[in-house]
């Protein structure tokens, strides 16, 4: 078992924060630090990238059985694929932690911005960092930018990965049962993914039948996608 994370803090003197949840996994040990530190949050969840609609409900869902089981309130923002889908276009083929993915998170950032504008959060943060697999400095810059349009809004950019975060992260994942996705989120990761699973001889992803815990049905150690990356 890890140890502890220290007491954490908002910055700027921010007395409420906003958190953009990509999945219980990764979120789980941030709402932890959160809620140790006595700090005052609300998970909101914006992710129109993730597909198909199964795998978008399943996400989702352990991410609301976590914030119901501590108290912290959710906000269920909107599914509006088509947007995501629109913005995406040309970059079909883009790797992943190229320019198709900071769309994403500016997307993703852009909306938790205005929310916490029009909601009285002085800062935002996100969960999407904690992942091996993303690119942080990628992710803080879309933070900063969306965070810049409002007067008085700050993003907290505090890096969940040390001091035992993602050890952390997959002991909550273990203890809670979390559902465990399998690729990134959208159908560009996922096609991409199974393409690489072909290539070593492994099925397609099936989804929701991996969860956190069951070992038998876990990824190999092989596999390109951070189980907990989103």
């Amino acid at each position: 078992m890890s140890a502890p994370r220290p007491p954490v803090s908002l910055p700027d003197g921010a007395q409420r924060l906003l958190l953009h949840s990509c999945c219980a996994p990764c979120s789980g040990e941030v709402m932890e630090a959160l809620l140790a530190a006595g700090i005052d949050y609300t998970i909101f969840f914006y992710n129109p990238n993730i597909h198909p609609v199964k795998e978008y409900e399943l996400r989702k869902d352990e991410n609301v059985r976590f914030a119901d089981k501590h108290g912290v309130p959710f906000v269920d923002a909107d599914y509006d694929t088509d947007n995501w889908f629109a913005r995406a276009r040309g970059m079909e083929n883009e790797p992943e932690r190229g320019i198709r993915c900071t769309m994403c998170f500016d997307m993703r950032f852009e909306r938790t911005a205005l929310y916490a504008h029009e909601h009285g959060f002085a800062a935002i943060s996100s969960s999407l960092g904690i992942s091996r697999w993303k690119n942080m400095e990628q992710i803080n810059d879309c933070g900063h930018r969306a965070a810049a349009r409002y007067p008085g809004l700050s993003y907290w950019d505090y890096n969940w990965r040390k001091g035992g975060g993602s050890q952390r992260m997959v002991e909550i994942s273990k203890r809670e049962r979390f559902y465990q996705q399998e690729y990134c989120g959208c159908v560009y990761s996922l096609r991409d993914t199974n393409r690489q699973r072909k290539a070593q001889g492994r099925g397609r992803i099936k989804i929701g039948l991996v969860y956190y815990g069951d070992e038998a049905a876990a990824p190999a150690p092989a596999d390109r996608t951070d189980p907990a990356d989103t």
